[in-house]
């Protein structure tokens, strides 16, 4: 890996390396009531996802370790006068800070080891607030971990949406 992460030379070479949003992750945003939502993309890449909430009138905050990708993502946020900041971090030294209403993890813990990807994953659980939504898309070996994780969280999740590769869950009681 790069020091900007693998996906640096990519976000240089394609402004849309990833793709669309998955179908899974639009279908709560059309289903979600609360507006304007406080959400955190972690791993967010070029924008993909913080892009897509922040057009449906969310304030977002992407972090990613790609400076080249936050770079892409705050131009085209400012072209299009959306609410997104962006933050360059290695998630596995980046502490999050305050509460949100949903937290992104699309595709990153799978580039991560068990302990940091557990780490990384609990620091975020804790900062989703009550009656609020985690949503992971990654790799389906990952998920059982994934899902340990948060009932290792003193707080009560439901499950919303679990298959294979995505979880949506709703944190419904505080610790």
């Amino acid at each position: 890996m790069t020091e900007h992460g693998e996906y640096e030379p990519l976000y240089r070479e394609d402004c849309n390396v990833c793709g669309d949003p998955y179908p899974e992750f639009v279908r709560f945003f059309a289903e979600y009531g609360k507006c304007p939502a406080s959400v955190l993309d972690l791993g967010c890449g070029q924008g993909r996802d913080a892009l897509m909430v922040a057009r449906l009138g969310h304030d977002v905050l992407g972090v990613d370790i790609s400076p080249t990708g936050i770079r892409q993502m705050v131009e085209v946020a400012d072209a299009q006068g959306l609410s997104v900041q962006g933050h360059v971090a290695d998630l596995t030294e980046y502490e999050i800070d305050g509460t949100y209403d949903i937290i992104f993890l699309d595709r990153v813990l799978h580039m991560l080891a068990p302990q940091p990807r557990a780490q990384l994953l609990g620091q975020a659980a804790r900062r989703v607030k009550p009656g609020g939504h985690i949503l992971i898309a990654d790799q389906p070996g990952n998920m059982p971990s994934i899902v340990a994780v948060l009932r290792e969280d003193a707080s009560t999740w439901t499950h919303l949406l679990a298959r294979r590769g995505f979880l949506i869950a709703r944190r419904d009681r505080e610790a």
